[in-house]
């Protein structure tokens, strides 16, 4: 087989660093602050960062809600990342349960919790775009 190595960093650093600098450069060019910073926007954002918040404070009580009836127990950071922000979510679970048990790997199950969330963001859009149109 042939190493592949380089053109995989390449991809995943330089050219994904550099990609997001000319996609930020380009919106910000056109973006002035009187049209984009309105207290619309500022409202959608903290209403996004809310539900950010609600949903993975949810995710965990919902696990830990379920530890107290079951048998057999779920680590309740997987709880936090039912949620559609992928991968992110489930690396930094990852990380988060690897810094505290060196052998509790739990990036496969936190990817398919995230995947979950995925779905369920899209079921979520649907019934609500079924109910608007």
């Amino acid at each position: 087989g042939s190493d592949t190595g380089r053109l995989f960093q390449a991809a995943s650093e330089t050219i994904l660093n550099s990609a997001t600098v000319f996609l930020g450069l380009c919106i910000g060019a056109t973006m002035t602050a009187d049209t984009f910073l309105t207290a619309q926007t500022l409202a959608i954002v903290a209403g996004g960062f809310l539900a950010f918040c609600i949903s993975i404070a949810g995710g965990i009580v919902a696990v830990k809600i379920y530890n107290r009836f079951a048998q057999k127990k779920i680590n309740p950071l997987i709880g936090a990342t039912g949620l559609s922000a992928v991968p992110m979510a489930a690396r930094v679970a990852n990380e988060i349960a690897l810094k505290h048990d060196p052998t509790n790997h739990i990036l496969q199950y936190a990817m398919s919790s995230n995947i979950s969330g995925v779905i369920g963001s899209a079921v979520a859009a649907g019934v609500l775009i079924s109910f608007l149109a």
